[in-house]
């Protein structure tokens, strides 16, 4: 078991007044089954007119946040100490053949269902299917061929943060073979989805090393994204294209749905503002 503590702020600068704002955080880790929250704090600038904590559809914990004052700043601080247990990498020859994987409302809860639909940011498609389809011949495993689709990405594709932001569409990335974690979980769940294979998108966090003989610079880490694969032989397995990596201990959970648009950190409307500029720092470390 690892031990990780977790500092996430998030500090808004508006050109001008914002007189009201509402906000929906998902910050807060969730709950699954190799990782318990010792603790968790939000800590928010400026004072709030109303705060509510909830659960949303899919079991995320979220926090719904109104300032009713007038400001030009905005900062929420979050901080985690979470337990992290490993798990064992699946028996990817054992699962089901992909082509044998049952389908339809009857074969399969609406849970598991679900995420074998369309989604705005990772909805299937014929081009997606032809891009997997390498991954899945006939008789492939499920699992065994979603670990070979994740390190055909993680080969084929050059992370680059300029090349991509929240809405470039999966076929623009498959085109360009460049962009980021989300963009790659997007990428391998859609392709995923068209093969007919429930896939479901998970925000959270990585514990980063520097390189070797230099020090990890206080707030240099960010938020990531990877992808969650069900089988009936295993139940929900973690794969992470950006780092060819499953079921890693490394990963900490922060919350899971569709796609980014259902676990969206901070997302809002405010009345006033302007033009504004947003700063992120976060640390992932072992905790002493």
């Amino acid at each position: 078991m690892s031990r990780y503590r977790i500092s996430h702020r998030t500090a808004y600068s508006y050109g001008a007044p914002v007189i009201q704002s509402n906000h929906l955080l998902h910050l807060s880790p969730r709950v699954v089954d190799n990782q318990r929250i010792v603790s968790h704090t939000l800590d928010i600038e400026p004072a709030l007119a109303s705060r509510r904590d909830r659960t949303d559809f899919f079991g995320n914990p979220t926090t719904l946040i109104s300032l009713e004052r007038e400001h030009t700043e905005l900062s929420v601080q979050s901080s985690s100490e979470i337990d992290v247990t490993d798990v064992a990498p699946p028996a990817f020859e054992a699962t089901t053949p992909w082509q044998g994987f049952p389908s339809g409302r009857q074969a399969l809860p609406a849970e598991i269902i679900q995420f074998t639909c369309p989604s705005r940011y990772a909805s299937a498609s014929a081009l997606l299917y032809e891009f997997a389809r390498p991954s899945f011949p006939v008789g492939m495993p499920m699992l065994e061929g979603t670990r070979q689709l994740m390190q055909r990405i993680f080969e084929e594709f050059q992370f680059d943060n300029t090349t991509t932001d929240v809405s470039t569409p999966v076929e623009q990335v498959l085109q360009q073979r460049s962009g980021v974690c989300q963009d790659f979980a997007h990428l391998q769940i859609a392709a995923l989805r068209s093969m007919g294979l429930p896939a479901r998108y998970v925000s959270g966090y990585i514990l980063t090393h520097p390189p070797e003989g230099e020090v990890k610079l206080e707030g240099s880490d960010a938020s990531h994204a990877w992808l969650s694969v069900w089988a009936p032989e295993t139940g929900w397995v973690d794969f992470d294209p950006t780092n060819n990596l499953v079921n890693s201990p490394e990963h900490i959970t922060i919350a899971y749905g569709r796609d980014f648009g259902d676990v969206s950190p901070i997302s809002g409307v405010l009345l006033g503002g302007g033009k504004h500029t947003v700063s992120v720092a976060v640390d992932v470390r072992p905790s002493d």
